[in-house]
């Protein structure tokens, strides 16, 4: 509900690697910065990224995988490093996925929920041409055997989907809880970048509740290509993500993989990557990645396994960027109440119009897509506390969410 005005583009860079065979808000907009030239990029694996890799290849209904051992190798046990021992725990839980429809083909990553066979990852990954239901997907595992599966549900808010592999004997991920994570912690990210599965990659949390505005997976792509881009400009409409940020390497083909720590445990899916330039072919990391935090994605996963499609919260108000005091557009400090839904969440709360929301629960916010990429994380119906600036107060307001899919 809110106008989106990032100095980022964003597109997707959890991306699958793709190719061609002939993914009502309450507020938006991202943190401002000075990087003024960064994509943010979908990290599923790109066809153009990936021509020179798998050229020599004949295309027959999805991405070939690389013939080589997966296991993590260890020549040496007794200098064994942090590193090595969280990716020998994560790994088997860590999947590569092939999607392909008749006109295109992806490969991304995802992460085992279950022994039977459920497996988190993105939207993005498992969407081609804005659908999941003219798709093929096969799933590999660390240990090289390959099943196929089906989608269960999907949630483009949160680019997080489940998929169902046919076989039994998977290995699940351990989840641990996502906001006790500081900035500094260590950090692994495993996945298929550019289709090298069962890589990994190391680093640290640099940030948190970091938002980023990525196109939505519902929108067909353009002519099947794998990076879609989000600017100003655009008709296509961005979502909102309040995402962890690492400088553990991720590319094209991550996206849906697992960012774990120390011990080897889930701390988010891995989505999108900030590129220096939006062109597919410099498409790769400098260091600035993301990811879903792992208490969304464990909310969203359950509730798609049970139920097949997601709740999302609604405030039920229109917010725009509120500027610095300094009034020169390069910072925004809050998300500014312009208009109230009749009877929403926000008008039952006691929010007025010229109110701006500086907090959520807990959560700086400031500016409008912050504060979209807050409420939508939630479910609906879930209460939270905002801080507001009301003329020269401070106030702590609690409301009760409304249901954005009713609206």
């Amino acid at each position: 509900m809110a106008e989106n005005k990032s100095h980022y583009n964003t597109q997707f860079l959890g991306e699958p690697i793709r190719f061609n065979a002939v993914s009502q808000s309450t507020a938006q907009n991202p943190r401002r910065s000075r990087t003024t030239n960064l994509a943010i990029i979908l990290v599923a694996a790109l066809g153009p990224v990936l021509g020179a890799v798998f050229g020599i290849y004949a295309y027959g209904g999805g991405l070939p995988f690389l013939n080589t051992t997966q296991q993590v190798v260890v020549n040496n046990p007794g200098s064994i490093n942090w590193v090595t021992g969280a990716a020998v725990k994560a790994l088997p839980s860590v999947v590569t996925l092939s999607v392909s429809s008749s006109s295109s083909g992806a490969t991304g990553s995802g992460v085992v929920l279950s022994t039977d066979g459920y497996i988190l990852t993105n939207a993005h990954v498992v969407t081609i041409d804005g659908e999941t239901s003219k798709v093929t997907i096969e799933v590999k595992t660390s240990a090289d055997k390959i099943y196929r599966a089906v989608v269960v549900g999907v949630d483009p808010t949160n680019d997080l989907a489940v998929i169902k592999a046919s076989g039994s004997g998977f290995t699940p991920i351990e989840f641990t809880d996502s906001s006790a994570i500081n900035v500094g912690d260590s950090a692994v990210a495993i996945g298929a970048p550019l289709g090298y599965d069962a890589t990994v990659t190391a680093g640290v949390i640099s940030a948190l509740h970091r938002t980023i505005q990525v196109a939505s997976s519902e929108v067909p792509r353009d002519g099947g290509s794998s990076l879609e881009l989000w600017n100003s400009g655009s008709n296509v409409a961005p979502v909102n993500l309040d995402v962890i940020q690492t400088d553990a390497a991720i590319n094209p083909g991550n996206s849906g993989g697992a960012l774990v720590n120390d011990k080897g445990q889930l701390i988010g899916i891995n989505v999108a990557i900030a590129s220096a330039t939006a062109t597919s072919a410099q498409v790769g990391s400098i260091g600035v990645g993301f990811a879903i935090p792992s208490n969304v994605a464990k909310r969203i996963s359950t509730q798609l396994i049970k139920d097949g499609k997601v709740s999302h919260g609604l405030l039920g108000a229109l917010v725009s960027d509120e500027p610095s005091s300094e009034g020169m557009g390069s910072f925004t400090v809050g998300a500014k109440v312009q208009q109230l839904t009749a009877g929403g969440a926000a008008e039952k709360a006691g929010l007025k119009v010229g109110d701006i929301v500086i907090g959520c629960d807990g959560q700086t916010i400031d500016s409008s897509s912050n504060l979209t990429a807050a409420i939508r994380a939630k479910e609906a119906f879930a209460t939270v506390t905002l801080k507001v600036l009301r003329g020269k107060e401070t106030l702590d307001i609690t409301a009760t969410l409304g249901d954005a899919s009713s609206k």
